[in-house]
């Protein structure tokens, strides 16, 4: 059964910071009394790892972020941030300046090392096979520097089984030290699984406000893990087995996938049918016991795209309706894009003395979700991309959250709203940024749209 074992209080973050971000509440300086760690490394500084860097050093622990990027190790030693998330830049700029946060590139001795390193898909044409390499490489790095009585916490999403090998890669590397798996509750080293869940746009308070799932290989393991985020986590920490931890991240994401896939293939069938999906879901949603999610052009970003896949993985045969629903989503950016070809077509019938070529398409969105710019796993960019590669005509591209385009749009223009409202003539609705509700309302019948996420929805 797990065990819940309730934050105490933290130690109070940098002075310079809490009234800044609102993340910590406003508390004395660190009492001069002994914490259970000095020292901690943060293992991949990205999106989950910097602010998780952040977060333990605004809690005047010394904190070493590790990553093999030399620009990213670079902007945080000068208190600069290389990825976008609200109040990043202040704490960062904080904790760097009050000198308890360095980043480098390689692994120094600490006293709890914590890997948040990318778990994506093999690119070896294996599918949706999980890629632990960095999980490996990350192991290999702290491996000479682990000394006894070191803990190890794997943060990053991964397929059942994952800390277990992990503990395994460590032992291979360090045969001088004792491990879970082997030694037990004697072991040299602890390791533990404890998923981020996590909201982008609300990284730094729910790193301090959401409870936290905790699986140690052994129950010391666990104690040690749960008195390290109890330093930081306002939350509950619940103890589990490591495998119930790494499956509980997989569940909670494909809880959302699921929902989403329903939503999705209800815009389809709504749309075969001549049904306006968002009134239906209004309507639906007025019962008591219903919450239909809304639909969108697909599912993007590292968690909810990915993860589902990590449990068909591991349960190929079982994880019927998670496969199906993943396959839904995946699908739908293709039926988005047949919605533009027949909108083009349906422009042309209508205009019969223009080519395909002098028709100019607007792409309002990038990101994978509403008022952000992380472009991972987006939908709203596979679209974009396959607009430019295959529509002859000029294609326009509205994204106020990034400053330039990628690569793959390097055919596309970037516009601001006004721009896009004078010059196109089909708009392909892809974001719900909070910055497009004004341009929505200036649509009017002269401009074709396809909404694929109910930006023109009353």
């Amino acid at each position: 059964m797990p065990t819940t074992l309730t934050a105490t209080a933290a130690p109070p973050p940098a002075s310079a910071i809490s009234s800044a971000t609102g993340t910590f509440p406003p508390s004395p300086l660190r009492p001069d009394s002994a914490l259970p760690f000095e020292t901690i490394s943060v293992v991949g500084l990205g999106y989950i790892g910097l602010p998780t860097a952040a977060v333990f050093a605004a809690r005047r622990l010394k904190v070493t972020g590790v990553d093999v990027n030399a620009c990213a190790v670079a902007a945080i030693n000068r208190s600069e941030i290389h990825i976008i998330e609200p109040d990043l830049d202040i704490v960062v700029r904080a904790v760097v300046t009050e000198g308890w946060l360095r980043a480098t590139a390689a692994p120094e001795p600490a006293d709890a090392f914590l890997i948040a390193v990318p778990t994506p898909f093999q690119a070896n044409g294996k599918g949706r096979e999980p890629d632990l390499s960095y999980v490996a490489a990350a192991a290999r790095s702290i491996a000479p520097v682990l000394k006894p009585g070191d803990l190890v916490v794997l943060e990053s999403t991964s397929p059942v089984g994952t800390t277990a090998q992990m503990a395994g890669w460590l032992a291979e590397l360090r045969p001088d030290l004792s491990f879970p798996q082997d030694a037990g509750e004697a072991s040299d080293i602890r390791v533990a699984h404890c998923p981020e869940r996590v909201l982008p746009g609300r990284v730094l308070q729910e790193l301090v406000r959401n409870d936290r799932v905790i699986g140690g290989m052994t129950p010391r393991c666990s104690a040690r893990a749960a008195e390290l985020y109890r330093l930081v986590v306002q939350g509950e920490c619940i103890v589990t087995t490591p495998e119930t931890a790494e499956m509980a991240k997989l569940v909670e994401n494909s809880f959302r996938d699921v929902n989403i896939a329903f939503a999705n293939e209800l815009s389809m069938i709504c749309a075969e049918l001549g049904i306006d999906v968002w009134e239906l879901i209004a309507l639906a949603n007025r019962h008591p016991r219903v919450d239909i999610l809304r639909p969108g052009p697909g599912v993007g970003g590292h968690c909810i795209a990915v993860d589902p896949w990590f449990i068909v993985s591991r349960s190929p045969e079982t994880a019927k309706l998670i496969r199906a629903a993943r396959e839904r989503n995946d699908a739908k950016p293709a039926w988005v894009i047949d919605r533009v070809r027949q909108a083009v077509a349906d422009y042309l019938a209508r205009h019969p003395v223009r080519h395909p070529s002098d028709v100019t398409l607007a792409c309002w969105g990038l990101a994978f979700k509403p008022d952000i710019d992380d472009l991972r796993e987006s939908p709203a960019l596979d679209i974009a991309r396959e607009l430019c590669d295959r529509h002859p005509g000029p294609l326009v591209v509205v994204e106020p959250h990034v400053e330039t385009l990628p690569p793959s749009l390097a055919r596309a223009e970037r516009a601001d709203p006004e721009t896009a409202l004078a010059r196109a003539d089909l708009h392909v609705l892809l974001v719900c940024h909070s910055a497009f509700r004004a341009a929505m309302a200036r649509l009017g019948p002269e401009h074709a749209v396809v909404d694929a996420v109910g930006l023109t929805a009353p």
